[in-house]
Formats: C-alpha cells, sequence, structure tokens
C-alpha cells in the first residue's frame, strides 16, 4: 500500500535504526507515558520498532514512525484491534508524541493524513480509537479529527486489570 505519508509539515514513514534512541527516550518518558500502566524499558522498546517495521513492510500500513523537521517525534497510524478487547473486529487509530512536540496540532494533522488512508485505500467503513477516560488531550485530538465518543461502547481493558486506568473510553468515526 504505502510505507510513506507526507502532510504539509510531517512525514509518516517506515521506521529506521536511528529512531530506536528517541523512540525508547519517549516510551520512558513519564510525563508522555503517563496514561500507561508503566514506562517501557529499551528492550520493549525496541522490540515494538521492529514489530511496528514488519508490520508495514507486510501490509504497507501500521504504526509509522513520525517526523517533523527531519526530527523523529512519535508515530501516528493504523493497527487491527487485538481479539480480547471488545471493540473487535476494528481497525485503531492511535499516536504517540514526544512530549516537546506536543501543542503543535502534528497528531490531528497526521491523523488526518492515516484516516485518507482508511477510507480511500484500505475501504474501510469505520475506524476506531481508545484510551483510558482521564487520557483528555488524546480524547481532545480524537474530537479534532472528527472522532465521536460512544459511551455504550466503553469498557474495562483486559490487560490492565486493576489498574487505575482499566477504564477505557471508545470514540469512533465512519468513513465520510
Amino acid at each position: 500500500m504505502t510505507d510513506e505519508l507526507r502532510t504539509t509539515r510531517l512525514v509518516l514513514r517506515q521506521w529506521r535504526d536511528e529512531d530506536r534512541e528517541p523512540f525508547a527516550a519517549l516510551n520512558a518518558d513519564p510525563v508522555v507515558m503517563r496514561y500507561f500502566p508503566a514506562p517501557l524499558a529499551r528492550a520493549a522498546s525496541d522490540a515494538l520498532v521492529d514489530r511496528h517495521s514488519r508490520l508495514i513492510t507486510e501490509r504497507g500500513w501500521g504504526w509509522w514512525a513520525l517526523e517533523a523537521a527531519g526530527s523523529f517525534i512519535g508515530f501516528v497510524g493504523l493497527q487491527p484491534v487485538d481479539d480480547d478487547l471488545p471493540c473487535h473486529p476494528a481497525v485503531e487509530i492511535g499516536w504517540r508524541l514526544a512530549a516537546s512536540s506536543w501543542g503543535n496540532g502534528y497528531a490531528p494533522e497526521a491523523a488526518r493524513a492515516v484516516l485518507d488512508v482508511a477510507w480511500q485505500r484500505l475501504g474501510l467503513d469505520e475506524v476506531v480509537s481508545f484510551t483510558t477516560e482521564r487520557n483528555t488531550p488524546s480524547r481532545r485530538v480524537m474530537e479534532k479529527i472528527g472522532m465521536r465518543h460512544h459511551p455504550e461502547r466503553d469498557f474495562d481493558h483486559p490487560r490492565v486489570a486493576g489498574w487505575v486506568g482499566q477504564r477505557h473510553v471508545l470514540y469512533a468515526i465512519s468513513r465520510p
């Protein structure tokens, strides 16, 4: 399908080895990871790079590395929802950006490009996104790109039982 997308200010692309260090720093940052059960260790972060890269190679889409002004700042992309989640089967849109890149409108800009892939190239009828209830910054991005909260589809994430952020809100958007 494609391993690179461009917007006016951003490039969504295949992962590179030089992304590992800034991605590990992003995943270890307690500010970035405050809506996750815990920051990620370097080995777990590197394993994500390997997985994301492999899936883009296999499918032509996935969690793309995101760069602004030639620098890696995070990821934005699509992935099938795991089958242990109540919203399965579905395709999820998601993002994770370095804190230094917040507030520039990068997440919504990149997410809109990703939605174009969902509609035009993948032919999807719906895309979902979910996060812990208290993650208001990510929820704002969802709203900015036209997603609507569906409280009737909210769920307790099965892989984080007992964690304060276990309750997840689900947003969805349908093909225009």
